[in-house]
Order: structure tokens, then sequence, then C-alpha cells
């Protein structure tokens, strides 16, 4: 590893490009209707905390860059090939719930979405996956649709539940 002695303009670089996402959470949170039947938690809360959040990591990138950076350390270190299958079959889930998503409803989409993505990661149990996706995709569905009555997109369950 090289000793650095100023700033590392290309980490100050990083942080500034996440500054600059966090302005445009920040700037779209803005533009999100607030109905008055909120009372203090609206549509807005999680954009502002994500916005914040990334706001705060970028002023700590930036600083981290004045004082010498972290890239450095990342150039002496041996890279692994790319895993395509890996990266096909996460591109196959994304692929899967966008197309799938009006006509099969999130619960559906999602759930195949997450098979597809545990196989990327190395899974080798597709039923286990599906039954935990399954859960969990439920489970967020009922959240949003019941507990805060936003439409996910329901397809195939829009009768059933």
């Amino acid at each position: 590893m090289r000793e650095r002695t100023g700033p590392a303009w290309a980490d100050v670089g990083v942080g500034l490009f996440v500054v600059a996402m966090a302005g445009i959470v920040m700037w779209q949170t803005l533009a999100i209707p607030t109905s008055p039947v909120y009372a203090r938690v609206g549509p807005k809360l999680f954009p502002w905390v994500a916005g914040g959040g990334l706001a705060a990591l970028g002023l700590l990138l930036i600083g981290i860059g004045i004082r010498g950076g972290w890239s450095d350390a990342l150039e002496d270190r041996p890279t692994d090939p790319v895993n395509w299958r890996s990266f096909l079959l996460l591109a196959a889930g994304l692929l899967a719930n966008l197309a799938l998503i009006d006509t099969l409803g999130f619960v559906f989409a999602s759930t195949l979405q997450f098979v597809l993505v545990c196989a990327a990661f190395g899974s080798t149990n597709p039923l286990r996956d599906g039954a935990i996706g399954l859960a969990v995709c439920l489970s967020a569905f009922l959240a949003f649709d019941k507990l805060l009555g936003v439409n996910i997109g329901a397809g195939l369950l829009e009768g059933i539940l």
C-alpha cells in the first residue's frame, strides 16, 4: 500500500457523488404529495431518512478522502473473476419481477425474484427459499394493503385476500 500525503481526489469525488444523490432524493421527496389524512408519519418520512443517511455517508466519504482516502487499500487486493451465473440470476430475478408483477401480483412475482436471488447467492434449496420468500412477500403485502391501505398489486390474490 502506498503512503499518500494529500487528498485522494477520486475518493473525494465518490463522496461528492453520494452527496449529489442525497440531494436528488431530497429534491424528489419534496415532490411527493402529502394528504391531510396523515397525522405525523406520511409518505415522505422514509425518503427523508434515506436522503439524510446518504448525505451523512457522502460527507463522511469526503472527509476520509481529504485525509488520504481509502481506495489505495483496494488497489492492492486481488480481484476475483466475474461470476456471470450469479449476475444473470440476479438480472433474471429483476426482469421476472418487472414482467410478472402486473399479472401475478406483488406476492408471487416477488417470491420468484427472491428464489432467483437466493440461487444467485449460492442457495441450492429452491423449495425452502420459495417458502421463506412467500412468507416474507405475503407479510409485506398484507402490511401495505391491510395496515397502510396502499395497493402494491394483488394480482392473483386480489379476489382471495
